[in-house]
C-alpha cells in the first residue's frame, strides 16, 4: 500500500458485484458506485465531490 511506497489500489471483486446486481446496466452502475466510494475514501473526500452525480440513480 501507500506506506511502503507503492500507490494504493482499488480492487472490485467480481462475484459480490454479480450477486448484488441484475443485468449489465445495474452491474455497471454498482461498479461505478463502488469505485467512486473507494476513490473518495482514498482522497479523504465525499463521494459527491468525486462525482457530483453520485447517488442519483
Amino acid at each position: 500500500g501507500a506506506k511502503d511506497g507503492r500507490p494504493p489500489v482499488v480492487v472490485v471483486y467480481r462475484r459480490p458485484v454479480e450477486i448484488r446486481s441484475k443485468g449489465r446496466e445495474e452491474r455497471a452502475l454498482l461498479v461505478h458506485e463502488v469505485v467512486v466510494e473507494q476513490v473518495a475514501e482514498l482522497l479523504g473526500l465525499t463521494p459527491e465531490s468525486v462525482d457530483p452525480r453520485y447517488g442519483e440513480e
